[in-house]
């Protein structure tokens, strides 16, 4: 099923919507990359990854 969906995703963003819209999304994604609020969030985000990964109980 998961393929089934992936396949579908695909497909539109081949289609000239999609593209579009895949180029909306990286313009948004820079803007608000340069923001220096976000650039705050997006490195604890990241940081706290890292941490994740590291030491720890185990799963």
């Amino acid at each position: 099923m998961a393929a089934g969906l992936l396949g579908k995703v695909t497909k539109f963003l081949s289609t000239p919507q999609g593209r579009r819209l895949t180029q909306e999304a990286l313009r948004r994604a820079q803007v608000a990359a340069k923001d220096p609020a976000t650039r705050r969030r997006i490195d604890a985000a990241v940081g706290q990854l890292r941490r994740r990964g590291t030491g720890g109980a185990p799963r």
